[in-house]
C-alpha cells in the first residue's frame, strides 16, 4: 500500500496491522502534491510485476507505465469525478481526459454502483467492467457519552455528515428542517467557514436554533455513536455512485431522508424517504419523526439492505475474485 506523508526525504517502508506500507514524503499540497505522489508511487510499483489495484483515475495518464511494462492494473473508477462542479472547468477537463485514458488502459474497471457501470459501458468493453460497492461494519451498540458530551440526547436528533458543497444538498436539507420547530436537533458534521465561503455562510444563515454544527469529527467511535443514537440520517448527495456515508448510516440501522436520484434509490431502497427540495424535506422529516412504526420498518430495511450488499465480507470476497483473475 502506498501512502503519501508530508515532508521531504527518502521513500521508506514499514508495516501497520499486517499491511506493508510504502511511505512517500511529498512536500507539495493539493493537486500538485497528489499528482507527484501518484507518479512516484506508480514508478515504484513498476519495479515489480505484481498486480496493481489503483483507486481513482485522476492521473490515469501515469498508468501508461504499467501498460507499457505489461503489469495488470485494476482501476476503481470512483464515480463520475469530472462532473463535480466544484473543480471548475479546467480541472473537470483534466479529469474527463484521464477517465477516458483509464477506460482504455485499465485491465479491469471497478464501478461502485450499477449506474456507474452502465455509464462506463459507453467507454469500455463489458468484459472489463465489474461493480463492487463499499462496505461498513454493522453497529448494534455505542457509548451514549459521545452524544451527551456534545449536549445531545440519544434518539432526539438527526445526523447529516457530508462535505459542505452545493451538490450535497445541505442548504435544501437545512432549509426544509428549519421550516418549523421540531423538538429534535439536526446535527451536522463538517468544517464550515462562513467568513470565507459564501455557501457555508448561506447554510448557517438558513439554520434554525435546532440545527447544531459540531464541526469536523474524525474519530470513528464518535461518528458511529452519533449515527447509532440518531433517530435518522439526512443524505443529500446528488452525484456519484455508492456513497460510503449512506452505507455507514444504514449499517447503524438509520432510517434515511435521501435526495431522490438513481444512485441513492438503488443503495437505500425502502430504507429511505426521498426528497427533491426544501418543501419535501420538511414533509419527509415530519412524517419520519411522527411515526414510530415507519421508523422501525425503515430501520429494519436499512439493516437488511446493508447485510445483503454492503458488508466488508462481501466486498472483500468480490475484490479477491477480481484480483485472482490477474495473479
Amino acid at each position: 500500500m502506498y501512502c503519501q506523508v508530508p515532508g521531504t526525504g527518502r521513500i521508506y517502508e514499514d508495516e501497520w496491522n499486517g499491511i506493508e506500507r510504502v511511505n512517500i514524503p511529498i512536500e507539495s499540497e493539493g493537486w500538485l502534491g497528489t499528482s507527484r505522489f501518484d507518479l512516484v508511487s506508480i514508478r515504484h510499483a513498476c519495479r515489480f510485476q505484481d498486480v496493481c489495484l489503483t483507486f481513482g483515475y485522476n492521473t490515469a495518464i501515469f498508468n501508461l507505465l504499467q501498460r507499457i511494462k505489461g503489469i495488470p492494473n485494476i482501476i476503481n473508477m470512483d464515480g463520475i469525478e469530472w462532473s463535480r462542479s466544484r473543480w471548475g472547468k479546467f480541472r473537470q477537463l483534466i479529469l474527463y481526459l484521464n477517465e477516458r485514458i483509464a477506460c482504455v488502459i485499465g485491465d479491469c474497471l471497478i464501478a461502485d454502483h450499477p449506474e456507474i457501470e452502465a455509464y462506463l459501458l459507453g467507454k469500455a468493453s463489458r468484459e472489463k467492467l465489474v461493480t463492487i460497492t463499499y462496505g461498513a461494519d454493522a453497529v448494534y451498540s455505542a457509548n451514549e457519552s459521545f452524544c451527551t458530551d456534545h449536549g445531545l440526547q440519544p434518539g432526539r436528533f438527526l445526523t447529516l455528515i457530508a462535505r459542505p458543497i452545493p451538490e450535497n444538498s445541505i442548504l435544501e436539507i437545512v432549509r426544509g428542517f428549519s421550516i418549523r420547530e421540531r423538538g429534535y436537533k439536526l446535527v451536522i458534521l463538517g468544517r464550515y467557514l462562513p467568513e470565507s465561503d459564501s455557501y457555508h455562510r448561506e447554510v448557517m444563515t438558513a439554520a434554525s436554533d435546532e440545527v447544531i454544527f459540531l464541526g469536523p469529527i474524525y474519530e470513528p467511535d464518535v461518528v458511529q455513536a452519533l449515527r447509532y443514537h440518531s433517530i435518522g440520517y439526512a443524505h443529500g448527495h446528488t452525484v456519484g455512485g455508492t456513497n460510503p456515508s449512506l452505507v455507514e448510516a444504514m449499517a447503524a440501522g438509520n432510517p434515511v431522508i435521501a435526495h431522490d436520484n438513481v444512485y441513492n434509490r438503488w443503495v437505500a431502497g425502502s430504507a429511505a424517504l426521498y426528497f427533491d427540495g426544501p418543501d419535501s424535506v420538511d414533509e419527509r422529516i415530519s412524517r419520519l419523526l411522527k411515526n414510530d412504526d415507519l421508523r422501525d420498518d425503515m430501520s429494519q430495511a436499512a439493516r437488511k439492505r446493508h447485510s445483503a450488499e454492503f458488508t466488508w465480507e462481501i466486498i472483500g470476497k468480490q475484490y479477491e475474485e477480481v484480483l485472482n483473475k490477474y495473479v
